[in-house]
């Protein structure tokens, strides 16, 4: 079933394997570089189905770092637009992530401390900006505090991620996914963690739901018809008194009704930096958050996308036979081997000629491999 195709509204994946996105911190005011052409095309060459762009801010305070990648400017259009293109001409599904950093904003890149910017950031170029988020609920002491948002505030972020899904749709991206999870901005509506607003946007599950929903609504509005659109999720903020996963349940059936086609199934974030979510109670274990995409598909009656340490082809097909997910997402795992689909339809004995790889590889691998038995090497 991992090579199954499969097609969502009138999109047809060649394959069941998913790239997710993965920040690379490497963007120049927001537009990408030659860096993100080729860490992108190689998952593309590498045989998956679909390739996310990384998390790409709707405005440019919803970046999480300087270096970000952005789609609030028609500026930034032409570089995705080129990402788009060479994905879809390699056989690959090119899809894009929107987001916004809320609280989670204007901090250091990873490898410069993961935290608040610091006073060797500022001697980089790299200072602080203003932030936003439900309420003035800093993630803790030492970071930045948040400027509570408007009802006006909301209704121009809405406009925000309308503008950014027409810019995706003109770069040539078929798949949309809205970033809800990992304590960003939308996610921070959802947990009591971090959600303390007193109006119609805070308070009860239904209010707390409510912007998020409302941004999917307008996507869904402006996103093409025929284009699926996806929603990442923490499917539980794993940590006490937090989000759970009986939420994500309630929220799902609201997705489906919003017209949101797909739910991709991750957990955490809502307490620590960007990249190094603070987990305390869920043990992290190969397909550990597999349970959830399974839940959520069962009981809602919605496509799920499993993601979280899948590692081996049979792990995924497992997963995909007991009916626990319709796609499998991909991210570390695919950085230590871009070829990770194409070696797991080797291993899966789908593409034992090598039919699948770039026939640029191809011609040669068949040639190796004859040479190889010949010499009686096993691989």
């Amino acid at each position: 079933m991992l090579f199954d195709a499969i097609r969502i509204r009138d999109v047809q994946l060649r394959n069941r394997v998913v790239v997710s996105p993965m920040c690379q911190y490497s963007a120049q005011d927001g537009h990408v570089t030659d860096w993100h052409l080729v860490h992108l095309g190689k998952f593309a060459q590498g045989g998956a189905g679909a390739v996310f762009v990384e998390a790409t801010a709707v405005e440019a305070r919803g970046r999480i770092t300087h270096g970000d990648t952005g789609i609030w400017s028609d500026s930034q259009i032409p570089g995705l637009e080129r990402i788009a293109r060479f994905v879809k001409s390699q056989g690959a599904t090119p899809a894009i992530q929107l987001a916004h950093a809320g609280r989670k904003a204007s901090m250091a890149r990873p490898w410069h401390g993961n935290g608040p910017l610091t006073q060797a950031d500022h001697d980089r170029g790299e200072k602080e900006w203003g932030i936003v988020a439900p309420c003035d609920l800093p993630i803790g002491e030492e970071w930045l505090k948040p400027r509570p948002l408007s009802k006006h505030d909301l209704e121009a972020l809405k406009g925000s991620y309308r503008d950014a899904v027409r810019r995706a749709d003109r770069a040539g991206f078929e798949i949309l996914e809205l970033h809800c999870a990992h304590g960003y901005l939308l996610h921070t509506f959802l947990s009591p963690l971090s959600n303390k607003r007193s109006d119609e946007y805070g308070g009860s599950l239904a209010n707390r739901m409510r912007f998020p929903i409302e941004v999917a609504r307008e996507v869904r509005s402006v996103w093409p018809a025929g284009k699926p659109l996806f929603m990442r999720v923490s499917s539980i903020d794993d940590a006490e008194g937090g989000w759970s996963i009986e939420d994500t349940v309630l929220l799902s059936r609201e997705l489906k009704s919003a017209g949101v086609d797909v739910v991709d199934c991750s957990s955490g974030g809502i307490l620590g930096s960007a990249t190094a979510a603070t987990r305390t109670l869920l043990a992290r274990v190969p397909g550990f958050q597999i349970p959830f995409a399974d839940r959520i598909r069962n009981e809602v009656g919605i496509k799920t996308m499993a993601v979280g340490l899948i590692l081996t082809p049979q792990q995924a097909e497992e997963a995909l036979q007991a009916g626990r997910a319709d796609l499998i997402a991909i991210g570390r795992e695919a950085l230590y081997d871009p070829n990770w689909p194409l070696h797991a339809a080797l291993a899966l004995g789908v593409d034992p000629q090598f039919a699948q790889w770039p026939q640029q590889y191809g011609w040669w691998l068949t040639r190796r491999e004859s040479l190889l038995k010949k010499l009686g090497v096993s691989r």
